[in-house]
């Protein structure tokens, strides 16, 4: 008698790493016969991936995985699974507290997930109690190239390294990523040829620290500037862009392979979290002076760089005073991106038993300021952009014109380009700026109007 098959659909959620576990998880799903729905309403089961970073995220997963529960009952899906970061970090409350869900697994058993799906599709929506299977948190890479894609063909986020040695006060990611380990070298170029031959012209590099990469090799001394120049001549690859970087680590060599790359876009990600020294303290991360000073030796070093970054505010005991530091040092610097965020008191981090506490509406009216300022920065920078010439990656179809993003915007965090023309997806052109909305941008493809702004720049940095 053949096996009736099986098929899932998946609710991602959270990070570009959680997205990259969603899209291997499912393509070994694929290789073992098991059907990938996008509908929940047709499947056998659901997978909701959860992230459990802070409690935003922790509240959206757990309404993602209730909703995910009343398709179960109002549809044919005999199973809801819960996967990801909230799924490893909680997973006996969430099997205690949600008796709808039928399984939690943690990242170590993701290998046997299809096991589990076919079990529960056999079972149909007789069931006694949640299984829990979750494992620890340090685990081995295991190949990511068979990776049924979320996202476009010509985008992609590489994972390069997994897990974190730091002790941010704040930060609970340790506790359920594990160690930092980098992803072995041959691992990593196989996984970018493999994405190149199937349409992908950027490479998103993300870790927990990505430019850490390599710091484990025992006999090997390759690093993440070596691992640039080695993505860099790949036939197809066009945009190489660094996400999550952590304040240190930047070496000589990786600022230069960064600086001299063609391919590697001029834009780094580096969360610093907050400037004033008292607070940098009680986070346990690295001092104002160090982090002045690497964000001018780039800038110096990389005359055309563009920086994201991130911020929390009302961190426990910040005082005004240092506040007023973090708006002046935002103010100063002009990220060309920033996101701000309020502090989240996350379970078994020192920072939850930290003494003065900020309250609530302290913490909101900062972030708030904090954030109308970076707006006002970012208007000012797509002015300034208007008459300039810049390189665009069309991301889709919009309305009969291609909607994309210069390479100083990262996919799905940061702003777009708007084209007069219809290009098709996943071609990089050359459009010149006409107007700018707000952050957003208005650019023409047309050749005779790209070649105009080009004869005004170089007229201009001639004079």
């Amino acid at each position: 008698v053949m096996e009736k098959p099986v098929s899932v659909s998946l609710v991602p959620l959270g990070c570009p790493k959680n997205t990259v576990d969603a899209e291997v998880m499912l393509g070994d799903l694929e290789q073992q016969g098991i059907s990938v729905l996008d509908d929940g309403s047709d499947a056998d089961v659901i997978i909701v991936n959860t992230c459990g970073f802070i409690e935003d995220a922790k509240r959206e997963s757990i309404e993602a995985i209730l909703t995910a529960a009343e398709l179960k009952e109002s549809s044919g899906a005999k199973g809801v699974v819960v996967t990801g970061c909230l799924a490893q970090r909680y997973a006996s409350q969430l099997a205690e507290e949600l008796p709808e869900v039928d399984a939690v697994v943690g990242f170590e058993n993701y290998k046997s997930l299809g096991e589990k799906v076919r079990k529960i599709a056999l079972n149909g929506k007789k069931k006694s109690s949640s299984t829990v299977e979750v494992g620890k948190a340090t685990v081995p890479f295991r190949p990511e190239w068979g990776r049924r894609r979320l996202a476009p063909n010509h985008t992609a986020y590489m994972r390069v390294a997994e897990g974190c040695d730091h002790a941010c006060s704040f930060c609970a990611i340790p506790s359920f990523r594990g160690k930092f380990r980098s992803k072995q070298w041959d691992q990593v170029v196989e996984e970018a040829r493999l994405l190149a031959s199937k349409g992908a012209v950027e490479l998103n590099l993300i870790a927990e620290d990505t430019n850490q990469y390599g710091i484990d090799f025992k006999d090997d001394n390759r690093r993440l500037g070596d691992l640039l120049y080695e993505l860099a001549d790949i036939e197809g690859i066009q945009w190489i862009r660094l996400l999550y970087c952590y304040p240190s680590y930047f070496t000589d060599e990786l600022i230069d392979a960064i600086a001299n790359i063609d391919k590697v876009v001029k834009y780094i990600d580096i969360p610093l979290q907050h400037i004033s020294d008292p607070v940098l303290k009680r986070m346990n991360r690295p001092g104002a002076k160090h982090t002045k000073m690497l964000l001018n030796k780039l800038r110096h070093r990389i005359p055309e760089v563009e920086f994201r970054s991130t911020f929390i505010t009302g961190f426990p005991g910040e005082t005004q005073q240092d506040h007023e530091e973090l708006v002046n040092f935002v103010k100063d610097f002009r990220f060309h991106r920033g996101g701000f965020f309020t502090y989240s008191e996350e379970d078994g981090t020192p920072a939850a038993v930290l003494d003065r506490q900020v309250p609530e509406e302290i913490k909101t009216a900062r972030r708030d300021e904090l954030t109308s300022i970076q707006q006002d920065i970012q208007a000012e920078f797509a002015e300034e952009k208007i008459g300039r010439v810049i390189d665009v990656l069309v991301d889709r179809i919009e309305d009969g014109h291609a909607v994309g993003r210069a390479s100083f915007d990262a996919p799905e965090i940061d702003c777009i380009v708007h084209l007069l023309q219809e290009v098709p997806p996943g071609l990089v052109v050359k459009a010149r700026v006409v107007e700018s909305d707000l952050f957003d941008l208005l650019a023409d493809t047309n050749p005779q109007v790209v070649e105009e702004g080009d004869v005004q720049r170089e007229m201009t940095s001639r004079c």
